[in-house]
């Protein structure tokens, strides 16, 4: 599970909104014959990506063990259910690390397995190894559970300030105030970000991009500007990324 929980942290730049999920698919003699990770919206889940792995490598699925970080899909979004494809590929197991909270899954995945035969089940957390994986596992995607069992948005704020406090000089001019090493962990927490707010007098002051350049990323993350007099300029700098996508 541990493997797994490794393949979920590649997927945490990738495919926000969905959950960042990781797949380990292990044969009956022990052996990892694929593994994968989900890919951006729209794109294979974590589950196919181990089945194919494991199929491109010649091996064969039937009566393998699952190791999934989180409890498999049972609905049909904008891919089909992962519990059909793992029904396909023959699994005779599924381990989860955790159940999906989306009321569109919420147990339904592991029942549907189990219905078919597989034996499915969440891992014990009253072991301390499954309980600390299982803890990283919803720290990983804490704003997927966020959205899922509170119904509001994980938000994450940054300030840059000087030690008394402020955040530009007397005249109003702004100046750096982070270090590059500080400017850089921002790039990387927008990058992890689904959007970016902030607020009409940031743009007018700063004319900031709020897009990612420091850290490696493959898609930006929404930018959200609370403007009520909407005095946005069409010039402003975060409107580039929308002019060059069209």
């Amino acid at each position: 599970m541990g493997q797994a929980l490794q393949q979920a942290h590649r997927a945490r730049l990738l495919c926000p909104p969905n959950p960042a999920v990781g797949c380990v698919l292990v044969n009956p003699q022990g052996e990892c014959i694929g593994q994968g990770h989900t890919q951006q919206v729209g794109g294979p889940h974590a589950e196919i990506m181990a089945i194919n792995a494991a199929r491109n490598a010649g091996h064969t699925t039937k009566g393998a063990t699952a190791y999934v970080t989180l409890e498999p899909c049972s609905h049909v979004g904008r891919t089909g259910p992962c519990c059909d494809a793992l029904l396909a590929a023959g699994v005779s197991q599924v381990l989860a690390l955790a159940p999906d909270p989306n009321p569109l899954v919420s147990g339904q995945g592991l029942a549907k397995l189990q219905a078919a035969g597989v034996q499915a089940q969440l891992l014990d957390l009253t072991h301390e190894p499954f309980k600390a994986l299982h803890d990283e596992a919803r720290k990983l995607n804490v704003g997927f559970f966020s959205r899922m069992e509170r119904c509001v948005p994980w938000v994450r704020m940054k300030i840059a300030a000087s030690l008394d406090g402020q955040t530009a000089l007397e005249n109003g001019q702004s100046q750096w105030i982070t270090s590059e090493a500080a400017r850089a962990d921002g790039h990387a927490w927008r990058a992890r970000a689904c959007a970016v707010l902030t607020g009409i007098g940031t743009v007018l002051q700063d004319n900031p991009r709020l897009d990612v350049r420091e850290a490696p990323t493959l898609r930006q993350p929404h930018v959200v500007v609370m403007d009520s007099r909407l005095e946005l300029p069409l010039n402003a700098k975060l409107l580039d990324n929308l002019k060059t996508s069209g």
